[in-house]
């Protein structure tokens, strides 16, 4: 059987790209079959159709070209022949400018192409993907011209069989040092054809508009990713008079230019930024110990779904010898409650809007050639499918549609449009009125809403509740130190109405929908984190 994908991918970076083309090739559906076996119908039918959407297409024809070529001709002595090859291009075209204090520092641009082969020896069953036998990388040449394209190609190609051949070998090696696995799950999934040949982008952007804006701000970056995606983050860093360091860096991403800030719009958010780093520099510190409610706002929200949730849902295959169904917190958790059961996730990368809301996490094929299609990952609280691409784990032997990677890399497990719902909701203010309640019963003077995360989800704006009027203090410092799958299981109690669209570059492009969480206990402590030296001497003025 031979077998032809064509997709379109937009995958992530965390630069910008424009368009990923691949063609992914499967013949001799099982390495037993004899070379002079007739091929099965419809496979003729599949590289007539290949070949003809790509005429005019330089890329692509060559792709092609020497797919063929590599069916009919890649055989080594001892080496059996491949049963499936993969070739994946990221064309990437990156435009980044940078201001700091009125002046812009870096004005980039770059246009590259990545091209990514895999070839896969042995069988669906068991094949070379392993150590080097996942492929190998090499940059393509941007002229579309035929005999430049066709050689790196080709020689990619045979880097990527002959690492194949030793992989194969070394797993086979590996793999006597355990016992037999009774019920052996396979190295890859077989998938539908398909041929989807999409329009390629381009970037739109009116960039003296830009520079101009980010230099009014006084730092910023623009970026464009994959599927015209486009992006704009601020950054402001200060030092508390103890020497404390604090940051704040919002970001904006979205799939339209038009959905980006407007000048004056991003001017307040600039002022927003800088009034808050200045509070923080004043804001007293908190408490060594605190247990009770605390209040995520969705900001903060979406990033403990994206870590503590989402990478816990990939379906990854464990190391040869170990014996789990895949890896992470929820391994073993399949079927069983792993959130309140008012709470359910949906990846849905299917999904190009939300409530008006472009997102990036959006896709139609993925980078193994299946199409994109919703998984209910947790319902009413149980854990009921992981995401997963065509490398099989137990009790998943077939794709959902969820396998990505970055230009160069191999494609693996990756979140699309993570959606978190719930049958029971609440408004945000009613939610704070709950934690006023709680902290009131408890006889505490205050608990605590957190606004924004920063890195290890530790809080950057966190602000104390206070139980006898609900008005709010800002204080800096802190960590959670049981922030984790068993809060989230057990100490989650009650979500809001207002779901946020955070828009994420990474490896892919990915995007999580969540609301406001209220967990009823977690812990905050004081951050055990030094605290630098404060500069000898003033800074330079800010005005001429």
């Amino acid at each position: 059987m031979s077998t032809l994908r064509l997709p379109s991918h937009f995958l992530g970076h965390k630069q910008l790209m424009r368009i990923a083309i691949a063609a992914l090739l499967v013949s001799n559906a099982t390495a037993s079959r004899a070379a002079t076996e007739e091929p099965e119908p419809g496979m003729d039918t599949a590289m007539v159709a290949a070949h003809a959407a790509a005429k005019g297409d330089g890329l692509l024809e060559a792709l092609l070209a020497e797919l063929d070529r590599s069916k009919s001709q890649l055989k080594m002595d001892q080496v059996r022949a491949p049963y499936y090859i993969e070739y994946r291009v990221n064309e990437i075209e990156d435009i980044a400018a940078e201001a700091a204090f009125g002046a812009l520092r870096e004005n980039q641009h770059a246009h590259v192409r990545v091209l990514r082969v895999v070839v896969r020896v042995g069988d669906y069953k068991q094949d070379s993907y392993f150590g080097r036998g996942q492929g190998e990388s090499n940059i393509l040449p941007l002229d579309n011209d035929p005999i430049a394209l066709r050689h790196q190609i080709w020689l990619a190609t045979d880097e990527a069989y002959k690492a194949a051949g030793e992989a194969l070998a070394e797993k086979q090696a590996a793999m006597k040092q355990f016992s037999a696995d009774p019920n052996p799950v396979d190295d890859f999934a077989k998938t539908p054809q398909m041929i989807a040949v999409e329009p390629t982008v381009s970037l739109k952007i009116d960039e003296a508009a830009w520079k101009k804006a980010l230099e009014d701000v006084t730092e910023g970056t623009v970026a464009r990713n994959g599927k015209t995606t486009y992006s704009v983050q601020l950054s402001s860093s200060a030092q508390a008079a103890d020497g404390m360091r604090l940051s704040r860096s919002p970001a904006f991403m979205v799939a339209r230019p038009e959905e980006l800030p407007t000048h004056d719009a991003l001017m307040g958010e600039a002022r927003k930024m800088l009034d808050t780093v200045v509070a923080l520099r004043k804001a007293p510190i908190v408490e060594e110990e605190y247990r009770g409610p605390i209040l995520f706002a969705p900001d903060a929200a979406d990033d403990i779904v994206a870590s503590l949730i989402g990478q816990n849902l990939l379906g990854q295959k464990p190391q040869l010898g170990k014996p789990n169904r895949t890896i992470g917190a929820f391994a073993t958790s399949y079927k069983t409650r792993v959130l309140p059961n008012f709470l359910s996730i949906v990846d849905d990368p299917t999904m190009k809007d939300f409530q008006g809301k472009s997102l990036v996490g959006s896709y139609a094929v993925d980078s193994e050639g299946v199409k994109a299609q919703a998984v209910k990952t947790i319902e009413n609280g149980m854990l009921a499918n992981y995401l997963i691409g065509r490398v099989p784990i137990r009790d998943f032997p077939a794709s959902n549609g969820h396998g990505r990677g970055a230009p160069g890399s191999p494609p693996g497990p990756s979140l699309g449009v993570l959606v978190v719902k719930s049958s029971e909701t609440q408004s945000p203010e009613d939610l704070k009125k709950k934690v006023v309640q709680m902290v009131t019963d408890q006889g505490k003077a205050y608990g605590y809403r957190v606004d924004t995360l920063g890195p290890g989800n530790s809080p950057r704006l966190l602000y104390r509740v206070y139980a006898k009027d609900g008005h709010e203090e800002l204080v800096r410092g802190a960590v959670f130190s049981e922030l984790d799958i068993r809060a989230l299981r057990s100490d989650l109690i009650a979500v809001g109405n207002d779901p946020l669209v955070s828009n994420r570059a990474s490896g892919a492009p990915t995007t999580i929908v969540s609301p406001s969480l209220l967990f009823d206990e977690l812990e905050v402590k004081r951050a055990d984190t030094s605290k630098d030296k404060l500069p000898d001497y003033p800074a330079p003025p800010l005005r001429k």
